[in-house]
């Protein structure tokens, strides 16, 4: 049984291992090239240490950059084609999402899933122990019904002092009608394991560049499952799938993808690989920039629609005494009293994170501290005591807010091409007023979780920003999470989706497109644990269809 994946990020390496485990012969194509060798190095020597940084693309196949935007906004969130994809850079936070998560419009908002939380929880599980996450179950189960007697991998990361003083204010405190209460988050990365389990990599040491690269390898990458790959999964890199085949019937029969050698022109050459069964797992937006460009799977006319972020609303304030931020993990502990409620009818929800890094992401700290005091004239000690006491209280509060999936948000093909004569995406991405009003509600949370603090608020927004709005006469601005998903959703029709509960297109038997994109909502929660339980969920059932595979393709063949 031949199967090829297109990508190497985490859904498509995660499919490959369980394919490879079980008998497929596994071909990865994957359009960036390896990670390079000195990006711990190249990291630490950028002055704007970004999450793109420490990694060289290539012109071939560009990361986030090379897309256009057309709509009212510019969607923020970078990806990265490499090897490993963006979980090569990722925050490595992995809550679960909640069980009303699954049933928006049941709320009036947005999608339903054709599955539940019950039907993914083993999957969650199982991607828990894959991936290897820390946190403590019977803390998580004060938000989550995370089974009895079920234990994390790994004991939770300890808390830092800055989430010690929040709680020790806001815990039993209420707003809006929640009680506070300050939560640990699940962390892929390595702290002390349970017995049995065995992490790869070493101890998280706080070096506070969890994004994007951790130099002790205590986070993990999509590099760690390919190490546990089979002898029967071969990966090719610098190969760019540019059209996907498929016979009179809609059954796929092969791939076509540019390889290329030189990582700084759009010299290749061109080659074809026969399939049995084909995984698209290259991200949201490449995923179904494939689709279309092969034109495929769109009967329903959703490919490409549907593009849902998390619009991350960040505030920033200084404690009345020293916290010491920029040490550990960006965030260990969050506020989950806002990720659901009746008030989800009327504006979206939102999950708070303590952020662990002072001002680095909302203003640029400590960098822009040090300017604003040299231009106020500050030298020498004075200069080095007015940073330390400001850097020293700094804290922010990052809030992802849920977007619901709307059409009108979407991939298309640009007129534009790429250096190898493949058309760009092309995205239109606006903010409905669901959305600017869940944004709203948080920054009035963020300021009473201030004012209990006894902090001094510094968040402003300018007209200048990027991504400033007004709403309600109040102005405002977000930030792109990373968590692009929605452009193939699955549902139960093939009317209205793009793939089934399985991943599967409903209108070909044997192309899958896994990853976000498969995700009618986000909900609150970082994606990629659940993106990691769906593709577990996936590779199971075609392990399980391989003998019906098998037979479509002996009959194709004879055909």
């Amino acid at each position: 049984m031949r199967a090829v994946v297109v990508g190497a990020g985490f859904a498509g390496s995660l499919v490959a291992k369980v394919l490879g485990d079980n008998g497929f012969r596994v071909l990865v194509l994957e359009a960036g090239a390896e990670p390079n060798d000195d990006a711990v190095h190249r990291f630490r020597r950028a002055l704007v240490k970004s999450p793109l940084a420490p990694y060289r693309t290539t012109a071939a196949a560009p990361s986030s950059r090379y897309v256009i935007n057309t709509g009212p906004y510019a969607y923020s969130s970078p990806y990265l084609r490499m090897n490993g994809g963006t979980g090569t850079a990722w925050t490595g936070i992995t809550p679960r999402m909640r069980p009303d998560d699954f049933r928006t419009a049941d709320l009036g908002r947005g999608r339903n899933w054709p599955v539940g939380y019950a039907d993914l929880e083993p999957f969650y599980r199982a991607a828990e122990w894959e991936i290897g996450i820390a946190a403590d179950a019977d803390e998580q189960r004060q938000h989550l019904p995370v089974a009895d007697g079920y234990r994390y991998p790994m004991h939770a990361l300890p808390r830092t002092y800055l989430d010690h003083a929040i709680a020790s204010v806001v815990d039993g405190a209420w707003i809006d009608g929640r009680e506070l209460l300050v939560v640990g988050t699940p962390q892929a990365r390595n702290g002390i394991p349970v017995q049995g389990y065995r992490p790869d990599g070493h101890r998280c040491t706080g070096y506070a560049s969890c994004v994007p690269i951790c130099p002790e390898n205590a986070k993990y990458t999509p590099h760690r499952t390919q190490k546990q790959w089979s002898d029967n999964v071969e990966l090719r890199t610098r190969c760019v799938v540019n059209r996907v085949h498929a016979d009179e019937f809609g059954r796929i029969t092969k791939v076509s993808y540019q390889r290329y050698e030189d990582d700084t022109s759009g010299r290749h050459s061109r080659h074809e690989e026969e399939a049995d069964v084909v995984v698209l797992a290259a991200h949201a937006i490449e995923n179904a920039k494939l689709l279309l460009m092969s034109g495929l799977a769109n009967s329903s006319d959703q490919v490409g629609r549907n593009l849902m972020d998390h619009p991350a609303l960040l505030t920033w304030a200084l404690m009345p005494h020293a916290v010491g931020p920029f040490r550990g993990p960006g965030s260990t502990t969050g506020i989950e009293a806002f990720r659901s409620g009746p008030e989800r009818r009327v504006r979206a929800p939102f999950r708070i994170e303590i952020g662990n890094w002072g001002w680095g992401w909302s203003a640029g700290s400590p960098d822009s501290d040090t300017a604003e005091f040299v231009a106020a004239g500050l030298r020498g000690k004075a200069l080095r005591e007015a940073v330390a006491d400001r850097v020293g209280r700094q804290f922010a509060l990052q809030i992802e807010v849920e977007q619901e999936a709307d059409p009108a948000n979407r991939v298309t093909l640009a007129g534009d091409l790429d250096a190898l004569g493949n058309p760009r995406p092309s995205i239109h991405y606006g903010l409905s007023d669901y959305v600017k009003d869940g944004l709203l509600a948080a920054k009035r949370v963020s300021e009473r979780i201030f004012e209990l603090l006894g902090a001094d608020d510094y968040t402003s927004y300018k007209p200048d920003d990027e991504r400033y709005f007004e709403h309600d006469g109040e102005p405002m601005r977000w930030w792109g999470a990373g968590h692009g998903g929605g452009t193939h959703v699955m549902g139960t029709s093939p009317r209205d989706s793009v793939v089934d509960q399985w991943q599967r297109c409903w209108d070909h038997p044997n192309l899958y497109a896994v990853g976000c994109g498969s995700m009618p909502s986000l909900g609150t929660s970082n994606p990629s644990l659940t993106m990691a339980a769906l593709a577990l969920r996936t590779a199971g059932h075609l392990v399980s269809r391989r003998v019906e595979l098998g037979q479509a393709a002996h009959l194709a063949h004879d055909r």
